[in-house]
């Protein structure tokens, strides 16, 4: 993509970039030249994803930073840490998500919390922070893109996905007031929500951890979404000249149902 170009050599966070959509992100934009903090909680498959980049000769750069975004002391020393060592942030990928069987009339506080915790304030601090770092850099045409969900467009009838879908919801509106905000400010940062259907990854494995025949089940009803997809549609809106501004992309396999 030619517009990819004005990108290279310059620096990327992509959060919960160890498996799945994270990952498939970190690799896209390595491969378009970006340096590219990827951050988890366990480096590993990082590390080892870094590798394969350096191998396949990539012009950018794939950097391996231990973050729990639950620890907002965390989030700030790693932003702190990409000041230091490159500058800043100009783009911010907000991936990092997850899910736990917790319906809303019996489900545990602590599965809500860490929902709330991950799903919401580490991608509203990551914004913050991110923002912090093109202003104070005067970088005026960064980009922050949110990883959302078609949850976060419409209820599932699973009561296993309420509270997960409510903190999707939740993405979309602060997608749409970060885009307000970004406006009042006189800025032309971006904003923008990719919002896919089933995407085969390991989410659903993690959701039901307890029922892997469940997970699957999930991923062989229809021919679903890729990660890599997603990816591609990072780079779609990357790419999108200076003057237009995406803001959602709502993806779904051609058989999802709702």
């Amino acid at each position: 993509m030619i517009m990819m170009e004005r990108w290279k050599g310059r620096v990327a966070l992509v959060t919960g970039a160890s498996v799945g959509i994270g990952a498939a992100v970190a690799r896209a934009l390595v491969q378009h030249g970006m340096k590219v903090v990827g951050c988890a909680r366990n480096v590993d498959k990082i590390e080892k994803l870094a590798a394969e980049c350096q191998s396949a000769g990539y012009s950018g750069i794939l950097i391996p930073y231990k973050c729990d975004l639950c620890n907002e002391e965390e989030i700030l020393s790693m932003f702190s840490a990409i000041k230091t060592l490159h500058q800043g942030v100009d783009v911010c990928i907000n991936n990092a998500g997850l899910a736990h069987n917790e319906p809303l009339l019996s489900g545990r506080t602590d599965g809500w919390r860490n929902m709330i915790d991950v799903n919401i304030l580490a991608l509203a601090i990551c914004t913050r922070e991110a923002y912090q770092s093109m202003r104070e850099r005067h970088v005026d045409d960064g980009h922050i893109i949110n990883i959302n969900s078609m949850g976060g467009h419409r209820m599932v009838s699973s009561a296993d996905e309420h509270f997960y879908c409510a903190t999707k919801y939740a993405v979309t509106a602060m997608t749409e007031g970060l885009r307000q905000e970004l406006r009042e400010a006189k800025t032309h940062i971006r904003a923008t929500c990719i919002s896919p259907g089933i995407v085969e990854t390991e989410f659903a494995f993690r959701h039901h951890n307890s029922d892997p025949e469940r997970a699957a089940a999930v991923y062989e009803s229809i021919k679903c979404l890729k990660a890599e997809d997603i990816a591609s549609a990072v780079t779609y809106v990357l790419s999108a000249p200076a003057h237009v501004q995406i803001g959602d992309v709502q993806m779904r396999p051609v058989d999802q149902v709702s």
